[in-house]
């Protein structure tokens, strides 16, 4: 009966992620670390070697050792991000400036979950079962912006299912291992330049980039996909310990439609023909992550805690969408791997209230302006966080957090391309500008142990 409530459980928790999840890009590229409360307070610092909470599940699984009974822990994150364009110069396909809107935003205020319960089975042996959303963004743009023909909506999903294990095999270390069933959603769009065509090909009174000879583009689509996650917690003392954890790639094959949409001026005029839908697929790998993290307890109150995170982000070097037809679209992407480095404090005030505070630096995995998109408009940032709990008694406490990051104000000069067997030709109009950027995160979680 209690395997059949768990699976119930676990099934319910993953459709009801995936319902409220909004979720916007916040750390480098499209990865999300709002994975717990307490870590948000110090930026994240030491999450794979505190193991306080049963967030240790996502961040090092061999962590749950140190955790005493059963805990249940619910939390949710409200991420308000500012990516505002502005136009510095942008062109169509034969050079002059595509007409729309010169300034868009594409930010979306997002909110994601997390679930997380851990049972200790014995002295040395520990289970968990944790529900998060590791990928995610959602950036929507006016539909008349300038920049229409790169992108209008881009939206990512993802739900990971986590089961794990945890075995101390001495006073000082332990080891975990989970397993991960991920599901993945993807929706992108944006306009298609018919005016141009039109005009290229001599269709009378049709002019380059008109909002009324716009096609437009969307494709969606969905896969599962699986992977595994290990960690390693040494205890040096009572009072100090390291942690080093690894979360593997995950590899999709996404399969949906593809929706394109004929402009009524040009509707039925070879070779645009009319509105039609196709099969379309896409193969992606989201990257596997590596974490070392310190703890230290200096006295009774004060502690204090580091993290350094490698994304191997160089796996996503292109956006490569095949249809039913035969044709195709790419972006070249050519990320490179990237680092997270953070720091942090925490301060036990009185036996309910702790204290946090934690900064970071969060490099971008985008190597340049032309490579940059602004389905992903990234750029490296730098964080300010502060978080408390209050216990309310030994078995229920609240968590509160909150981060406001600072984002290198990205620059843009991206043209459409198509790739050949051998080579990247630029066939389109080239965005550029510059946003003005930066996130807010607001969190809080309820931990219950029993």
């Amino acid at each position: 009966m209690q395997i059949k409530a768990l699976i119930r459980l676990t099934k319910g928790m993953a459709i009801a992620s995936a319902a409220l999840y909004t979720g916007p890009v916040q750390a480098a590229g499209f990865a999300l670390i709002e994975q717990g409360v307490k870590g948000l307070g110090t930026a994240f610092a030491g999450s794979a070697a505190i193991a306080e909470d049963a967030t240790t599940l996502f961040f090092n699984p061999a962590g749950l050792t140190r955790l005493e009974g059963q805990q249940i822990l619910i939390a949710g994150h409200v991420i308000v991000p500012v990516a505002d364009f502005k136009n510095r110069g942008s062109t169509n396909a034969i050079g002059g400036q595509p007409t729309g809107r010169l300034e868009s935003s594409a930010g979306v205020t997002g909110f994601v979950p997390n679930f997380y319960y851990t049972t200790e089975v014995t002295d040395r042996l520990n289970l968990g079962l944790g529900i998060t959303v590791p990928f995610g963004l959602t950036t929507e743009y006016d539909r008349d912006w300038i920049g229409r023909y790169h992108a209008v909506n881009s939206e990512l999903l993802t739900v990971n299912i986590n089961p794990t294990v945890a075995y101390r095999l001495s006073e000082a270390l332990s080891i975990g291992a989970g397993v991960s069933a991920q599901y993945i959603d993807v929706t992108l769009s944006n306009a298609i330049d018919f005016g141009t065509l039109a005009f290229l090909g001599g269709v009378p009174g049709a002019l380059p980039s008109t909002p009324a000879l716009d096609g437009f583009t969307e494709v969606e689509g969905d896969d599962w996909g699986y992977g595994f996650n290990l960690g390693l917690l040494y205890e040096i003392d009572s009072d100090s310990r390291i942690g080093i954890a690894y979360r593997s790639k995950i590899s999709h094959t996404i399969e949906g439609t593809n929706q394109i949409t004929i402009p009524a001026a040009l509707a039925g005029i070879p070779p645009f023909g009319s509105s039609r839908s196709r099969s379309a697929s896409a193969d992606t790998t989201l990257p596997e992550t590596v974490s070392i993290s310190g703890y230290h307890g200096l006295t009774d109150r004060w502690a204090i805690m580091a993290d350094a995170s490698w994304t191997r982000w160089s796996r996503f070097d292109e956006l490569r969408i095949q249809f039913s037809d035969g044709s195709e679209t790419v972006q070249p992407e050519d990320w490179e791997n990237s680092w997270r480095y953070s720091v942090g404090v925490s301060y036990a005030y009185s036996s309910a209230w702790t204290l946090r505070a934690g900064i970071a630096y969060d490099e971008t995995p985008i190597p340049s302006a032309e490579l940059r998109t602004p389905r992903i408009a990234d750029n490296s940032r730098r964080w300010i966080a502060l978080g408390a709990s209050y216990r309310f008694s030994p078995r229920l406490s609240l968590d509160i957090g909150y981060a406001h990051l600072f984002v290198s104000d990205p620059r843009i000069i991206n043209t459409e391309v198509t790739t050949g067997e051998r080579a990247r030709l630029p066939i389109g109009s080239t965005l550029d500008g510059k946003y003005e950027a930066e996130v807010d995160i607001f969190s809080a979680q309820v931990q219950w142990d029993f």
